[in-house]
């Protein structure tokens, strides 16, 4: 999700068109958020790891 968020970011960045621009921060945060409970033990979603 972070990298999906980061790539929305700069497609939106270079081709001037803010809704991709305003999902690709919001996937990005998201994706940080999931990254650093995931990171730090807590289980996401139910899961601690997913393989």
């Amino acid at each position: 999700m972070l990298i999906v968020g980061v790539i929305l970011l700069i497609i939106g960045f270079l081709t001037g068109i803010s809704i991709l621009w305003t999902i690709g921060v919001i996937l990005a945060v998201i994706g940080l958020v999931l990254w650093v409970l995931g990171a730090t033990g807590r289980a996401v979603g139910g899961r601690r790891h997913y393989w």
